[in-house]
C-alpha cells in the first residue's frame, strides 16, 4: 500500500498546476493532504473519477489550514478532529481507521509569524504528544502523516547554523521531536535513508528550490509496531504544485 502526505498549500491552486494528472500517474492508495485552504463545497470532485473518496476537516476561517484524506480503500471509521476545539477550529487533524492500521493527516502549527503563534505551537506540541500516546493505546498501528513544521536534525535543513534561532529549527522544537520519536514513533524516511540534502519544503525566495536550499519538515511517522511492515519511504522533490513536495511511505 502506497501512502502519500502532501502539504498542497491550497488544493484549488494545486489543481490548476496539474495535481490531478500527477495523482493519476502516481496512483497512491491513500493521500493525506495539509493546508487544504478550502471547504468541501469549494472543491470540485476531481477525485471521484480516479477512484477516491475524500474526507475533510476544515478550518472555521475560510482559505486557511485544513486537512483531508483521499482513499481508495473504504475506512472502517473516520475521526474528524482531535477533540480539542482550539485546534479543531483550525482544521488540523483527521484520521482514517482501516482494518489493521490507522492513518492520520496532521497539520502542525507554524510559529514563523511571531511570539503569539510560537507559544501556540508549543501548547499544541504538548497537547499532541499526549494525544498521540493515548491514541496509540487503542490504535497501536499508527501512521501519522503531515507537516510537522519542524526540521529535526542538522541534516534536515540546508543551513543549520544560520537557522538556529528560526522557528521550525529551535532547540525546544527539535527536542520535542526527539522526545516524540523516543516515545514510540519512527521517522519512516530516516528508517531507510540517513543522507543529507533531502528536503520537503523550500522558500519561494532566493531561488531556494532550484538550489535545493530547503527544510525537511514533513514526516510519515509510524508507530514502532508498524516498522516490520515498512517497505519503502522516499521524497518526491520533482513534484511542484506547492512550496512543499509529496513524501511517500509504502507498507506491506
Amino acid at each position: 500500500m502506497k501512502i502519500i502526505s502532501y502539504n498542497v498549500n491550497g488544493i484549488r491552486a494545486a489543481l490548476k498546476k496539474g495535481f490531478v494528472d500527477w495523482l493519476k500517474e502516481e496512483d497512491p492508495d491513500v493521500v493525506c493532504i495539509q493546508e487544504l485552504k478550502a471547504h468541501p463545497e469549494q472543491i470540485e470532485p476531481f477525485y471521484e473519477a480516479l477512484g477516491y473518496t475524500m474526507y475533510t476537516e476544515t478550518a472555521e476561517k475560510k482559505g486557511y489550514s485544513g486537512v483531508a484524506i483521499l482513499t481508495k480503500v473504504t475506512p472502517k471509521h473516520i475521526e474528524y478532529g482531535c477533540g480539542n476545539n482550539t485546534y479543531d477550529s483550525e482544521g488540523r487533524v483527521i484520521r482514517a481507521d482501516f482494518d489493521d492500521f490507522s492513518v492520520m493527516s496532521v497539520y502542525m502549527p507554524s510559529g514563523t509569524s511571531g511570539d503569539v503563534r510560537q507559544d501556540f505551537k508549543y501548547e499544541w506540541l504538548d497537547f499532541f504528544f499526549n494525544y498521540a500516546l493515548e491514541l496509540k493505546k487503542s490504535h497501536p498501528n499508527l501512521i501519522l502523516c503531515g507537516d510537522y513544521n519542524i526540521a529535526h536534525t542538522k541534516i534536515d535543513i540546508h543551513n543549520p547554523v544560520s537557522n538556529k534561532n528560526s522557528s521550525g529549527f529551535l532547540p525546544e522544537e527539535r527536542t520535542w521531536l526527539s522526545k516524540f520519536i523516543d516515545a514510540g514513533f519512527v521517522d519512516s524516511f530516516r528508517f531507510f535513508n540517513d543522507q543529507p540534502h533531502h528536503y520537503s519544503w523550500w522558500s519561494y525566495r532566493a531561488n531556494a528550490r532550484a538550489n535545493n536550499k530547503g527544510w525537511r519538515i514533513d514526516y510519515n511517522m509510524v508507530s514502532k509496531e508498524m516498522t516490520t511492515r515498512l517497505s519503502k519511504a522516499y521524497i518526491l522533490p520533482e513534484v511542484k504544485h506547492s512550496d512543499h513536495c509529496p513524501i511517500v511511505v509504502e507498507i506491506d
